[in-house]
Formats: structure tokens, sequence, C-alpha cells
């Protein structure tokens, strides 16, 4: 009779718990989902306005658009086809790629050292870089500006154009360091022991331990400072101003966008357009990767 009791009794037991747990997570859920539309309803509306005419955008709100299917994509091609647009996309993805590409290897490497090569002060010298991440950039930009002029990073060099952009790649390394070391240190270790010092066992270097071990376990913690890199340098518009504004050919959309409404007027509609266009590209680099994103996030974040 008591194991029968018993074996009834626990699936009233596991009901009870499940009910318990709805009730104590529906606030936390409610409470998400609101979150959640307060970010995804203001680009949600900015997606409707942008296929809309500009006459309706300024009588009416945007979720008429839902119910009176006026939408066009003349907005677009105008955008697309406007003065320095294309151009300007084209300076964004030659300022974000080198920029993000450059911290993320100096990141690494610095973060393996600080992981798994003993040498004197490491745990000083680490906390001093941490420590930098503090410093408002906006106090470093004059200076720094003046340093890269002196330097002649500010203007073209060998005829090439690229090379105008070495300012701009060296100020988002120099700024986005820190986080990489800080978030790839704490991902590398996490990783087994054993498995390095074997390594060490069988003759392998430090570069190919890093190069053959590290690099290909560190995905997750690799794209998501990838992640986080590639939004900044693309949405940056406070560097570009200052390292790019004086050269109307080396802007990058954040720059060029503005000029839509001084070029045409109160073309909201264009803006919504050049808006939606500037948030395509980091959208599909964030679902292709989010896998990782979150993974390389919390991986650091118990020792195991």
């Amino acid at each position: 009779m008591a194991i029968y009791q018993q074996t009834v009794a626990l699936p009233a037991r596991s009901r009870s718990e499940r009910i318990v747990r709805f009730i104590t997570r529906t606030p936390l859920h409610i409470v998400l989902i609101a979150i959640a539309l307060v970010w995804l309803v203001p680009t949600f509306g900015l997606a409707i306005t942008s296929f809309r005419p500009n006459s309706d955008i300024l009588s009416t709100g945007w979720w008429t658009g839902l119910t009176h299917w006026n939408w066009t994509l003349h907005n677009y091609g105008t955008v697309i086809h406007a003065q320095g647009m294309g151009r300007a996309w084209v300076n964004s993805l030659i300022i974000t790629i080198p920029a993000t590409l450059l911290p993320l290897t100096l990141g690494a490497l610095a973060a393996f050292g600080f992981a798994w090569v003993a040498f004197p002060f490491r745990d000083t010298i680490f906390l001093l870089i941490v420590a930098l991440m503090i410093i408002p950039i906006q106090t470093s930009l004059v200076p720094l500006l003046k340093l890269f002029r002196q330097w002649h990073l500010s203007t073209p060099h060998f005829g090439i154009g690229a090379f105008a952009f070495v300012g701009i790649w060296l100020a988002h390394t120099a700024f986005g360091l820190p986080l990489a070391i800080f978030l790839l240190r704490n991902f590398f270790i996490t990783l087994p022991k054993d498995l390095i010092e074997a390594a060490r066992m069988d003759g392998a270097s430090n570069m190919e331990v890093f190069r053959r071990i590290v690099l290909p376990l560190s995905v997750p913690a690799l794209a998501s400072f990838g992640i986080f890199q590639f939004l900044w340098v693309w949405n940056d518009l406070l560097m570009a101003l200052i390292f790019l504004s004086g050269e109307p050919t080396r802007q990058p959309m954040t720059v060029r966008i503005p000029y839509l409404l001084s070029t045409y007027g109160p073309e909201y509609h264009l803006l919504s357009a050049a808006s939606f266009l500037l948030m395509f590209l980091p959208l599909v680099v964030f679902f292709a990767l989010q896998r990782y994103f979150v993974q390389g996030l919390l991986a650091g974040s118990v020792k195991t």
C-alpha cells in the first residue's frame, strides 16, 4: 500500500510543481515580453514607414500602413541612387571589417597570454587593461586626432584611398581591445587545463596551442566579441564625424544619412528607408551568429 501511495503522489507533486513554476515565472515572462515590445515596436514602425509615401507619413501614424496598403519601393530606389550613398555603404564596409578583425585578432593573442602564459605582473597588467574600459571615449578623441595628424594618418597615402582609413581603424582597435581581452581571457581560462598541458608536453609551442587548440574551441567567444565590435563600428557616428567629416568620399552611411534631409527637405520617408538599410546588415550578422553570441557571453561567467 505504501508503494502504491508513493507512485500516486509523484504525479500529483509534479503537477503542483508545474503550477507553482508557471505562477512564479508568469510575471517574469510578462516583463520580458514588455521589454521585447519596447525594442521591437519602433523597429517595426520604422520598417513600415520606409515603404510609405511621405504624404502618408506626415498625415497618419505608421500603424495605418497595416490597414491601408499604399506601400512603395520608390523610397529605397531614391536612397540607393542618391549622391554619395552607394559610396558611403562601401565606406562603412571598409571601416567596419578591418576595425572588427584587428581587435579580434590582437585581443585573442593578448587574452591567450593572460590566460595561459606565465609572466611577471600578469594579473596587474590585466586589471590595468580592463580599467581602460571606464575611460570615456570622448575624452580621448581630440588628442588622438591631433596625434594622427602629426603621423599623417588622416590623409591618403600612396594615392590609395583605403590608406586614409588607417586612423579610424587604429582608433576603433584601441577602444575595442580592452573589451576583447576581457571577454576572451575569461573564456580561455575555462578551457580544460589538462588539454593545454598535454599539448605542451607533446612539444607544441604557445602559438601552436593557440592556433590548433584554443582558437577552434573558442568560436563562441570570438563570435560574441565580433558581433559587439561589428555593431559598434557599423553604427558609430562620433568617430566617423571626427576622423572623416572633412572628406565626403570617405564618409560612412551614418554620416551621409543626415544629408538626405538637407538635400531633399523634410523627406522622412527617405530617412526611414536609409535608416533601415543601415540596420539590415547588422541584423543579418546578428541572426547568423546568434547561437554563438549567448554561448560566448555565458561560457566565461562560471569557472570550471
